[in-house]
């Protein structure tokens, strides 16, 4: 597995072959699979996230009663024109919001690349998907992206909250997403490693404090937030604005700042919004049920 963007972007201008590839290939050496059997397992990851959407139930609520319904409000207003975002923010807002609430619901979910974040690439690419009408060989290979650039992360950082707040979450999340949202755009290979870099120094410092301990709030609607800085990161990207600190020092920097944190405030249920008044009442209440 790689260790930094600038190593896949010197091997993809080396071989002269697109960045997907890369992964793509060293996935193979380090499972010892075939293409063929790579490419089926990680379709069967994005089939899974299309399902995952389809089959959100406005009805559930997660046994907090927290969460669950929100995703339907959103549709709901977005379909009546009371939004202000166009239609591509609106179609990501509703899908990380339902794909958050589906995964607080003990709902199939995909791990992108944890349950906490795991509504931020789906809402991206499923809604690029859709609104381009992209074919599913092209998201295939954007999928090979955000695991490359997730796989990136993992070596040089972390993925969970536990070890390095929800920057570590989220924000690698958000970072996954903008690096392949990129590519569907039609990107270069530095267009797409500055996205990464982008979206993840827009969550630098970013709390892990959920209410009770559970992933629901702030969780969900901070999928929603890892979408749309996804999209605008890949936006800046497109349109020629750079990281000025390199993507990988940036991606040094939320280990830095990740170990900086403190405990209260890295998926303990102790600082933060679950230390609030009302967060601890939350608590309290489920505790005595």
């Amino acid at each position: 597995m790689y260790k930094s963007l600038e190593e896949i972007a010197q091997v993809s201008k080396q071989k002269n072959i697109p960045f997907w590839q890369v992964i793509l290939e060293d996935d193979c050496k380090e499972r010892m699979v075939s293409p063929e059997q790579s490419k089926k397992e990680l379709m069967a990851m994005y089939q899974a996230m299309k399902e995952a959407d389809a089959a959100y139930d406005a009805k559930q609520k997660s046994r907090s009663g927290m969460v669950g319904g929100n995703g339907q409000l959103f549709h709901d207003a977005v379909v009546s024109g009371k939004t202000i975002c166009g239609p591509v923010i609106a179609s990501a807002i509703e899908k990380a919001l339902k794909m958050g609430e589906s995964n607080a619901c003990m709902k199939r979910i995909v791990a992108a690349p944890t349950a906490g974040a795991c509504g931020v690439v789906p809402a991206v690419y499923l809604t690029l998907q859709e609104q381009r009408q992209i074919d599913d060989e092209r998201m295939l290979e954007a999928m090979y992206i955000a695991s490359g650039v997730g796989g990136v992360i993992a070596n040089r950082a972390f993925l969970a909250g536990a070890a390095g707040g929800c920057q570590a979450e989220i924000g690698s999340a958000s970072s996954m997403a903008a690096a392949g949202a990129v590519y569907l755009a039609g990107g270069d290979t530095e267009a797409i490693i500055h996205a990464a870099a982008m979206a993840m120094k827009n969550l630098l410092g970013l709390a892990c404090d959920p209410v009770a301990g559970l992933v629901e709030v702030p969780c969900v609607k901070r999928n929603v937030v890892g979408a749309v800085n996804a999209l605008s990161a890949a936006d800046m990207a497109l349109a020629g604005v750079r990281s000025i600190i390199p993507p990988d020092e940036v991606f040094d920097a939320m280990r830095s700042v990740g170990i900086s944190l403190p405990e209260a405030i890295r998926e303990t249920g102790k600082g933060g919004l679950a230390a609030t008044t009302t967060g601890q009442k939350i608590a309290q209440g489920l505790q005595h049920e």
